[in-house]
């Protein structure tokens, strides 16, 4: 989770779609991880803004969550999708993952453990220098 508040932290924006992941820390649920789901986990535009509704949980004393709360653990697919024309590549290694990418004719490489985790160092290396550049 610490890399998806990094990635938070940057700028990333979450889109909520059926079948994404995210948790809640900060409210004794940082081991808990929840997936969007037409059935039970759904997203409510309301005046007041986009929250999480928990329906049918009558189990829990959680009815609904502000999405700010939340943190989007996005997936290997969604992370690729997200570096778009940047990406160049995704390699296995002896020692875990390396994402190639392009960003404005720099080629640069992220490694890491899993695959998810060099696309997603990736991805905040392309929202920070996004940052950079627009002066935030």
């Amino acid at each position: 989770m610490h890399m998806a508040r990094l990635l938070k932290a940057a700028g990333l924006i979450w889109k909520p779609r059926p079948g994404d992941r995210f948790a809640i820390p900060d409210r004794d649920l940082d081991d808990e991880l929840f997936v969007l789901s037409n059935m039970t986990i759904q997203v409510h535009d309301r005046p007041e803004g986009r929250i999480i509704g928990f329906n049918g949980t009558t189990e829990w004393a959680l009815d609904d969550v502000e999405i700010d709360e939340t943190v989007w653990l996005p997936r290997e697919d969604q992370l690729r999708e997200l570096l778009g024309g940047t990406f160049r590549s995704l390699e296995r290694e002896a020692a875990g993952h390396r994402v190639r990418v392009d960003l404005l004719g720099v080629a640069l490489s992220f490694a890491a453990d899993s695959a998810e985790e060099a696309y997603a160092a990736a991805l905040l290396h392309l929202l920070n220098a996004a940052g950079a550049r627009d002066g935030g």
